[in-house]
């Protein structure tokens, strides 16, 4: 698995803590909340750009954070692009990605494909895919290793999972680093768990997703994401979106703005959702921070 040494992702922070959980054990936390454009997506974002063509009209679907880092790496790379955002996202998103230099285009969740379809057979343009890309996940895997040189054999680490780029390119990254006791989960909501359901069948399904964490919450599980899953992750685990809303709510308390979908992991670590990790080394990743004030303000007790 190799990225392309780009650099347009940062070293995202740490933090270290105990949590008053029923099993003790060591939480690291790694905070891609902090991460440029606010979230882990531009890790996958800037390789696929990296591995293309400067200057290239590159078209992608996304309802939020991969499309404002697809909008960072087209001005950083001297390209066109466009973003087909589902006409649920909220307004103030759309916005935003726009203001970003892209052109944005609203539709209906069942016809965002053929919007891109269309982009791509009457504008010549490029698609990229948000989840299910090899530049991509090989760009995520770079999170893997920067997770073993802070905690060199982590015992566990858990990651949310939507599509599944973040979750197979982190698992890859440490599995094939020589870590094979580590036990890495993924972890969706309820309300959206087509790699759950994938595992279940033993091939990727769709499903129609909905929860709180909407960055989680695609039609269906990527194939290339779900063949590494597969061989590396250990298990999917579901969240409630009730846990959801009280995890963003802890870790605001702690000074920490994550997102819904950001705090999956986290809230999978504190409902008891991973097992044995008593008196084990666990990674935590907060995977964005790209929540309004006037969204947050929805998650305070």
């Amino acid at each position: 698995m190799q990225s392309s040494g780009c650099d347009q992702h940062t070293d995202a922070p740490w933090s270290q803590t105990t949590l008053p959980l029923n099993d003790p054990c060591n939480i690291h936390i790694k905070l891609e909340n902090m991460q440029r454009t606010g979230s882990f997506k531009i890790r996958g974002v800037a390789n696929q750009f990296a591995r293309r063509l400067k200057g290239g009209h590159f078209v992608t679907m996304s309802a939020g954070n991969y499309g404002k880092s697809f909008a960072y790496a087209c001005k950083h790379y001297g390209s066109k692009g466009k973003v087909v955002m589902p006409e649920t996202t909220p307004i103030s998103r759309s916005v935003l990605i726009q203001s970003l230099g892209v052109e944005v285009e609203r539709a209906p969740t069942p016809r965002l494909m053929d919007v891109v379809n269309r982009s791509v057979q009457e504008d010549n343009m490029t698609f990229l895919h948000s989840y299910d890309d090899p530049d991509l996940i090989a760009g995520h895997a770079s999170l893997g290793f920067e997770i073993l040189e802070v905690v060199p054999y982590p015992d566990v680490v858990v990651v949310c999972c939507g599509g599944g780029g973040l979750l197979a390119g982190v698992a890859a990254a440490i599995k094939l680093s020589g870590c094979e006791n580590t036990k890495i989960y993924g972890v969706e909501p309820e309300g959206a768990c087509t790699m759950y359901k994938s595992f279940i069948e033993k091939k990727p399904v769709g499903m129609d997703a909905k929860s709180i964490a909407s960055g989680l919450a695609p039609p269906f599980a990527g194939s290339l994401p779900y063949e590494l899953c597969q061989k590396y992750v250990e298990n999917i685990v579901l969240v409630t979106d009730e846990e959801i809303k009280s995890a963003v709510s802890t870790l605001y308390k702690a000074g920490l703005v994550v997102e819904p979908s950001g705090t999956a992991a986290f809230a999978a670590v504190t409902n008891d959702k991973i097992p044995d990790i008593n008196g084990k080394n666990v990674v935590v990743i907060l995977s964005g921070g790209n929540i309004g004030k006037d969204e947050l303000s929805n998650f305070h007790d």
